[in-house]
């Protein structure tokens, strides 16, 4: 299993509600790809805020292979919802890291 995490650095105008209706369209994947397993998101609640760096928001998918995580790469669909993220981030696609791990 994969698990693909994301991390994001909104800019402070973005409201936790255009948040979650950008993670609720992430999540809706799963009715049309396989081997979308899970998916969450979460505020990172660290207080060492000078290592997060502005990282505040997160979300990870737990996909059942790498062949799944890929196809779900190359959707049309996440590619648009990833750039309506990225526009809303403070600097950019600087303000994301993603991280995939074996599970």
């Amino acid at each position: 299993m994969i698990r693909h995490m994301v991390f994001l650095r909104f800019r402070d105008e973005v409201s936790e509600r255009e948040k979650h209706a950008l993670y609720e369209r992430l999540e809706g994947l799963s009715s049309r790809l396989d081997g979308l397993v899970a998916f969450q998101s979460r505020r990172n609640l660290s207080v060492e805020l000078p290592l997060v760096r502005g990282f505040l928001d997160m979300f990870w998918i737990d996909f059942a292979d790498r062949a799944a995580r890929d196809a779900y790469l190359a959707d049309a669909e996440h590619q648009a919802i990833g750039a309506e993220i990225v526009a809303r981030l403070d600097g950019g696609a600087e303000g994301v890291f993603v991280c995939d791990l074996e599970i």
